[in-house]
């Protein structure tokens, strides 16, 4: 018997009209598909799970979506629809946007398949860092202050990428060199650029 959370017919009824027949009309096809199946409320919103989270529904102001959680492993990755927002059909205002109940069942009992199955979610592929470039007025400043040097060497990416932003980011030469100035002062002394605001929430 499907076990069925009060909290999703609280979500669905304060939703807004046009959402409710949508998020109704997935729910009761989830059910069919998966009679075992269980919802719940992950991050703020309405979940099915059986063995790991199979899919969820959310509604907003102007759109509601419906997501699988292995989606990538059973719809196409380069889907357009699901690059307009979370979900895996677009921005969803109207039930007619839904793929057919018979396919809608089908990418139900898949979810369910890879969960029972154990297949674990596609890793997500990190994004290669860009090389921080570090301009010739900060490298020549540097060469000149071991302690900086040796402390803008031992920072971590970001902390070297914020001081080379923070420098190349001054539209006024009379601005860069106080920058400059400044970012050299702090390094010696070991700081980060943003040092003020690390004390600050300590």
């Amino acid at each position: 018997m499907s076990k069925r959370d009060p909290r999703v017919d609280a979500y669905i009824a304060k939703s807004a009209d046009f959402a409710q027949p949508i998020l109704k009309h997935f729910r009761k096809l989830v059910h069919q598909a998966a009679p075992e199946i269980e919802e719940a409320i992950k991050w703020s919103m309405p979940a099915f799970v059986q063995k790991g989270i199979v899919c969820g529904m959310a509604a907003f102001k102007n759109h509601c979506v419906i997501h699988f959680w292995k989606g990538d492993l059973i719809f196409d990755g380069d889907s357009k629809k699901r690059e307009q927002a979370m979900g895996d059909f677009g921005r969803l205002t109207s039930l007619d946007q839904l793929p057919s109940d018979r396919t809608m069942i089908g990418y139900i009992k898949r979810a369910v398949q890879l969960n029972e199955e154990g297949v674990k979610k596609a890793p997500r592929q990190r994004t290669a860092r860009s090389e921080i470039v570090v301009p010739d007025d900060l490298g020549a400043a540097l060469r000149k202050n071991k302690r900086a040097a040796t402390a803008f060497e031992n920072f971590s990416y970001s902390h070297r990428k914020e001081y080379v932003d923070w420098i190349t980011g001054a539209k006024r030469d009379e601005t860069r060199s106080r920058r400059l100035a400044t970012a050299i002062e702090w390094l010696s002394e070991g700081k980060s650029q943003n040092w003020k605001y690390e004390a600050a929430h300590r």
